[in-house]
């Protein structure tokens, strides 16, 4: 049996400072938990490592694993997931034990058996999908995956091309009145059709990513052209739920950062503080996409033909969405770029610099999320951003 869960790489003197439950689903402890569960499946554990974490404020947390298993004498792949807290869906597997000295449930589950996106199997079904557009020879890759949350597939055929959008349920009817709001009026994409237990079916939009063009001032989309795009995000999402800004999420990334790096708690505290002072300003209320950044837009010689994932439009103030972009500008290291952006808004630094600041505060999260290669470096490279940020300001 070989693990290379996250514990061991970040080192005793750290995880042994970490909430109980996050010591359960990234130590050894999970290679019991899951040698257990396996079980009777027949199927026996030969290896796991930890792909993605998600943790909350509580310290309850939802783990993906990429595992190596043995089922009938033959080596076999799989992902597994596994969370802690309220947010066990029913139908997951659940496993119940003492944890510091607290009894705690621990939920289970297979990839594609999510319980909390019932579609994700048939979503995922090359054979089923293919039937289901007409595309009998259409190729599936997954695009993402956030276990219990939702997940992406593109699927591929020699024409055409789509995006499914696998949700919870209940999600449907909210993602269905956004798109229907914005169709016409941004280039968000149309959803062709959607089901009730949690797919969108969106086609594939022209232009390449913004990602791709940071570098290029002739390809890369002017101040302007984002303005003129935002403008025209029309006034019924002003019915829609109030989006929350990066400065009020700002306490819970920094309490998040702190559980797993709580030999820096002093310095996140020391961020989370001055953020909480900052001076909001007065701002109205208006259409705001609420997660704009590079990855979001597709863009065709600098003008935008693609505005994705506007699952979180709504009512907001727009100096949040340009915080935002120029949030990722930061951490992306495009400082030329954000200069540029920032330069042509009608906010100073004294009002944009905070927001700007909390938003890399949440990317801070980053590279412990996704399980990166020398995590603990990178997250502290990235407080250390934060911290140059708020003294520029």
């Amino acid at each position: 049996m070989t693990s290379s869960l996250l514990a061991p790489a970040a080192g005793p003197d750290l995880t042994s400072a970490w909430p109980g439950t996050l010591q359960l689903l990234l130590g050894e402890a999970a290679v019991d938990l899951w040698t257990a569960a396996l079980a009777p499946t027949g199927a026996a554990l030969r290896g796991l490592r930890a792909t993605s974490v998600s943790l909350r404020t509580d310290g309850s947390a939802t783990v993906q694993y990429a595992a190596a298993l043995e089922v009938a004498g033959r080596p076999a792949r799989d992902t597994l997931a596994a969370t802690t807290g309220s947010r066990i869906p029913p139908g997951a597997a659940v496993l119940a034990g003492d944890v510091d000295g607290a009894e705690t449930r621990v939920g289970l589950w297979r990839w594609p058996h999510d319980p909390a996106l019932p579609a994700l199997a048939r979503a995922t079904s090359t054979a089923a999908v293919g039937r289901w557009l007409g595309a009998a020879d259409a190729v599936l890759r997954v695009r993402a995956y956030r276990p219990g949350r939702r997940a992406v597939v593109e699927v591929t055929a020699p024409d055409r091309r789509w995006f499914l959008k696998v949700v919870r349920p209940a999600e449907v009817a909210g993602l269905l009145a956004r798109h229907r709001v914005l169709a016409g009026a941004v280039p968000a994409p149309p959803v062709l059709t959607a089901t009730d237990d949690g797919v969108l079916v969106l086609p594939a939009l022209p232009g390449t990513p913004a990602r791709a063009l940071l570098a290029d001032p002739t390809a890369r989309p002017a101040a302007a052209t984002l303005t003129a795009l935002l403008d025209r995000l029309p006034g019924e999402l002003l019915a829609l739920p109030r989006v929350r800004g990066p400065l009020e999420r700002a306490g819970g990334h920094a309490a998040v950062l702190a559980l797993v790096l709580p030999h820096l708690r002093h310095r996140w505290d020391r961020v989370a503080g001055r953020l909480a002072d900052a001076d909001p300003g007065t701002h109205p209320l208006v259409p705001v996409h609420g997660d704009l950044y590079e990855a979001q837009l597709l863009v065709d010689r600098g003008e935008v033909t693609g505005l994705l994932d506007v699952d979180g439009a709504g009512a907001g103030h727009r100096i949040d969405d340009w915080a935002t972009l120029l949030g990722h500008m930061a951490v992306a290291g495009a400082h030329g770029y954000r200069a540029e952006l920032a330069a042509a808004l009608p906010w100073g630094p004294a009002e944009l610099a905070p927001r700007v600041t909390a938003v890399v505060l949440g990317l801070a999260t980053g590279p412990f999320r996704v399980q990166q290669r020398g995590w603990p470096r990178a997250t502290e490279a990235r407080l250390a951003l934060v911290e140059q940020l708020l003294d520029g300001a």
